[in-house]
């Protein structure tokens, strides 16, 4: 059973156009290329049939998992968010220990994209800042076993 998946209302949006697109465009897609490659005879031995099922096992499975995390989302809701305490929907501003400034949004697993400095929830700074409030310090865990601190200087509603 599928643990309950935390979505921002944006999170919500691209999983829905996301469904839509892959259910839609790329099934017929798909659908056509198994069309092509029957027409070029004996599926037995047909490489080109055999990749375009292939792509369509991987499409139908990959429709199925994003379903299952819309039917399992809880949106984050913006109203119910509050500047003192960091949550799923927060935007973070931190200073590391270097003094260096950086800026996180914590969102759930789903929606995390480290290069956007889109932090999940369950990510070692995403759970570290959880539950903190203003001026707190967090105490981060490195995979190399060193560990950050990272000190919170402004929560805003993401």
């Amino acid at each position: 059973m599928q643990k309950d998946v935390l979505l921002t209302p944006e999170g919500l949006d691209k999983l829905k156009a996301e469904i839509a697109y892959l259910s839609n465009e790329k099934r017929r897609e798909v659908a056509e290329r198994i069309k092509e490659a029957r027409e070029f005879g004996d599926i037995s031995e047909n490489s080109e049939y055999d990749d375009a099922k292939n792509e369509q096992a991987m499409l139908e499975a990959r429709i199925a998992t994003l379903e299952e995390k819309l039917r399992s989302a809880s949106v984050i809701n913006a109203s119910e968010l509050d500047s003192n305490v960091v949550r799923v929907g927060s935007l973070v501003s931190v200073k590391d220990d270097a003094g260096k400034s950086l800026n996180y949004t914590i969102v759930g697993s789903t929606e995390a994209d480290p290069s956007q400095n889109r932090l999940s929830n369950e990510s070692p700074v995403g759970a570290a800042l959880l539950g903190r409030k203003n001026g707190d310090t967090a105490k981060v865990q490195l995979p190399s076993g060193k560990t950050r601190e990272l000190k919170i200087t402004k929560i805003d509603v993401a």
